[in-house]
């Protein structure tokens, strides 16, 4: 039974490791700020974004 516990405590630390790592991996200076997610957007980046549909292609589905 206590070796269960220990498996089941070992996968758990495991796992908080991975979701740990993979969360804070790319950034360098952690969390942005909120007013850097706030920021408005330009209207480059508003007209590229209003399209909500994938581009079609031109060959028809099989």
């Amino acid at each position: 039974m206590t070796l269960l516990l220990l498996e089941a405590l070992g996968a758990l630390l495991l796992f908080i490791f991975i979701v740990w790592w993979t969360m804070f991996a790319g950034r360098k200076r952690g969390e942005p700020a909120d007013k850097e997610r706030s920021a408005p957007q330009t209207d480059a980046h508003a007209a590229s974004s209003s399209t909500t549909h994938a581009p079609q292609s031109a060959e028809p589905p099989r």
